[in-house]
């Protein structure tokens, strides 16, 4: 879980969820999800976080039964697809969530 002084601390992370969810067209559902997913586990370094910002995009946008391809997360959230590849089943499995069998 997070505080709320984590929104004001990564204000900018959480400006970034928001232009990705209007670029991808995300409902506010998923963009809910993806702020609650990035606050609750940003990682220290600031290099890992623009990763666990795409991850938390992607898997809050399977959650919320409005899913995208990695690849245009990708491309909303400015990583690569790998990067969203390697982190989204561990982002999921620690919001307490389990990967679809697909």
């Amino acid at each position: 879980m997070y505080r709320a002084s984590d929104r004001i601390e990564h204000d900018e992370w959480l400006s970034d969820i928001e232009a990705a969810s209007d670029r991808l067209d995300l409902g506010t559902e998923a963009r809910s999800h993806a702020v609650d997913l990035f606050l609750s586990t940003v990682p220290d370094e600031d290099r890992s976080k623009q990763a666990t910002m795409a991850a938390s995009v992607y898997v809050a946008a399977l959650v919320a039964g409005e899913e995208r391809s990695q690849s245009a997360v990708a491309e909303a959230t400015g990583v690569s697809r790998l990067t969203i590849q390697q982190r989204w089943k561990d982002l999921l499995e620690t919001a307490g969530l389990e990967a679809p069998g697909w």
